[in-house]
């Protein structure tokens, strides 16, 4: 329990540092707050469990192909459910300090875009768990890859305009507090911070890994729940600390950004090392995401803003998948 508590802890003050750091990084590079949130925040904290089938894929061993396969599904599960609904309960809470309240200051444009190429993606990934033959999806692993270039391509073209400085807090790695601060300190607070989130993470799924197989739970269960719940949530503290500032389009563009990643790069992975057979579990936990993230885009594009009753939607969809597992148990 100590090593569990040291892992939140290095998590969540590499995200006070990461955050920071994130904002600099982009408005030094002019990138816009939407490219900022959506990509390089985004794929930076999404690395962890993006590491997790590679790693199980290398060792060869005989659960290696469920493991890969639940880590992959399981992170955009937990990204379109409980992700979202912990943004919407940060809005909620901090409604009163932020300026807009509980409506969301978007880049609508950013998050339809997100949100529809999620959707269509993450739809092929399940289609190709059906039984495809395997030249199929040998072809389909570059075009996950592909598509994820041209979204990088649109979103750094069209992320909006960039943060300007004086809208961004002090860097915290600068003691002299220069405005604005050395790109070697920026660069040095990115990587301590990133290295503090995936160094907790990477903490935190080996004490839940012993705790699980105290408990006997097998490797699909394990990579589908477990391992996202571990890797994704404590990372997604960078989108409730955005929401509290009310820099709406950096936090909601971390966790849709990441869903776009999670359909695409470990997909293509995935369907090109593995068999890619996805049993009820698996099934069950695509068709949730795919529902969470509809959820998602009528909350964010079509109503700008969450409520207790959408946020309710995503905890009972997360909370469903729990039900079946328990009860299959």
């Amino acid at each position: 329990m100590v090593l569990l508590a040291a892992g939140f802890a290095a998590v969540l003050g590499g995200a006070l540092l990461f955050t920071n750091a994130v904002e600099w990084a982009g408005n030094r590079l002019g990138l816009g707050v939407g490219a900022v949130g959506t990509v390089l925040a985004a794929v930076s904290t999404a690395l962890p469990e993006s590491i997790i089938p590679v790693v199980a894929i290398l060792r060869g061993e005989p659960d290696a192909d469920e493991v890969a396969v639940g880590a992959i599904v399981g992170a955009p599960f937990m990204l379109a459910t409980i992700a979202m609904a912990l943004m919407g309960i940060a809005a909620l809470a901090y409604s009163r300090r932020r300026p807009q309240g509980i409506t969301l200051r978007l880049h609508r444009g950013i998050v339809r875009r997100d949100l529809a190429f999620f959707l269509v993606l993450f739809a092929v990934v399940l289609a190709l768990g059906l039984g495809v033959p395997a030249p199929l999806r040998y072809a389909a692993a570059p075009l996950f890859l592909l598509a994820y270039g041209g979204y990088v391509a649109l979103t750094v073209r069209r992320g909006g305009a960039a943060q300007p400085d004086d809208e961004l807090p002090d860097l915290i790695a600068d003691p002299t507090k220069d405005d604005p601060p050395a790109s070697i300190a920026i660069a040095l607070q990115f990587v301590v911070g990133l290295g503090l989130i995936i160094g907790g993470a990477h903490l935190i799924v080996e004490e839940l890994i012993e705790i699980a197989d105290r408990l006997d739970v097998s490797p699909l269960v394990l990579s589908l729940l477990v391992a996202p719940l571990a890797t994704e949530l404590p990372e997604k503290f960078n989108s409730v600390l955005w929401i509290r500032e009310g820099k709406d389009s950096l936090a909601v563009g971390n966790v849709s950004g990441a869903m776009v990643f999670q359909s695409t790069v470990p997909v293509a992975i995935g369907v090109a090392f593995t068999n890619w057979e996805l049993d009820g579990f698996a099934l069950l936990a695509g068709a949730l995401a795919l529902a969470g993230g509809i959820v998602a885009y009528l909350a964010l594009e079509v109503r700008a803003r969450f409520s207790p009753v959408v946020i309710g939607v995503w905890v009972a969809l997360f909370a469903t998948f729990v039900a079946v597992v328990v009860a299959a148990s």
